[in-house]
C-alpha cells in the first residue's frame, strides 16, 4: 500500500519529455518532486507560474512564492510568472499536455468530484472545472477509501460534480486503473503487497481485473 508520496511518485512515470504538466491541490504538488532524471517538463500552477520546480528546503521558502493551493515553491531557470488571465487563457485553449488533480469520489464512467462536500464552506470551485473541460489528458490522484474504509471509486459521484465523462486513468494507495470509453475501472496495476482481490473489495464501481496483475514499479 503506499503513502501519499507513492502515490505520487508512481504518476510522475507518467510524465513525457516535453510536456506541460499542471499539478492540482493536495497529493499531485508532491508530483515535482518525483520527475524522472532526464525527463524535461513545464510545470504550470493556475495561479500563474510556468516552471515550478520541486517544493523548497526549510529555512529556503519565498513566500511570495506560492502554488494555487498556497504551498511554498521553487521555480526553475527560464521560469515566468503571470496573471490568472494568462494562466486560464493557457488551460482553456488546451496548451496543457497533462492534468493531475485530486479528487474525493471518481465514478466508472470517469466522473469526477473534487470541489464541495454539501455543509461544509468552500471558497468556490477554483480552477477545477477548467481543468476538466479543456485538459487534453487527466490523471487523479487520490485514496482509494475513505477513513470509514469506504470506496471512493464509485459507481456514480454522491458529491457534486466537477466534470463528466473526463478522467481516464486513478492511482490510488492500491491500484493503477484505466477508466474504459465504455465505462467501468481496468485495473492494470497493484500497489506493492496489495492483493488483486483486495482491490477488488475495495472498489465499488465495476470493475475488471485479470487473475494476474503486475505490481507497480516505483523505481
Amino acid at each position: 500500500m503506499l503513502d501519499k508520496n507513492g502515490i505520487a511518485r508512481r504518476i510522475a512515470k507518467e510524465i513525457k519529455d516535453g510536456y506541460y504538466v499542471n499539478l492540482g491541490i493536495g497529493i499531485p504538488t508532491l508530483v515535482a518532486n518525483y520527475i524522472p532524471e532526464g525527463v524535461n517538463v513545464v510545470l504550470q500552477s493556475e495561479n500563474g507560474l510556468l516552471g515550478m520546480g520541486p517544493f523548497p528546503f526549510e529555512g529556503e521558502e519565498d513566500p511570495d512564492m506560492i502554488n494555487a493551493g498556497k504551498q511554498t515553491i521553487t521555480t526553475l531557470p527560464g521560469s515566468s510568472v503571470f496573471d490568472s488571465a494568462m494562466s486560464f487563457g493557457m488551460i482553456r485553449s488546451q496548451k496543457i499536455d497533462l492534468t493531475i488533480l485530486g479528487a474525493m469520489e471518481v465514478s466508472e464512467n470517469g466522473d469526477i468530484a473534487n470541489w464541495k462536500i454539501p455543509g461544509k464552506m468552500v471558497k468556490g470551485m477554483g480552477g477545477a472545472m477548467d481543468l476538466v473541460a479543456s485538459a487534453k489528458n487527466i490523471i487523479v490522484a487520490m485514496q482509494h477509501i475513505n477513513k470509514a474504509g469506504e470506496s471512493k471509486l464509485l459507481p456514480s459521484c454522491t458529491l457534486p460534480l466537477t466534470g463528466v465523462n473526463c478522467i481516464r486513468k486513478v492511482v490510488t494507495e492500491l491500484a493503477v486503473l484505466d477508466i474504459l470509453p465504455e465505462g467501468g475501472f481496468r485495473l492494470i496495476e497493484r500497489a506493492p503487497g496489495v492483493s488483486v482481490d483486495f482491490i477488488i473489495q475495495s472498489t465499488s464501481g465495476k470493475l475488471f481485473a485479470e487473475a494476474d496483475v503486475k505490481e507497480m514499479d516505483l523505481n
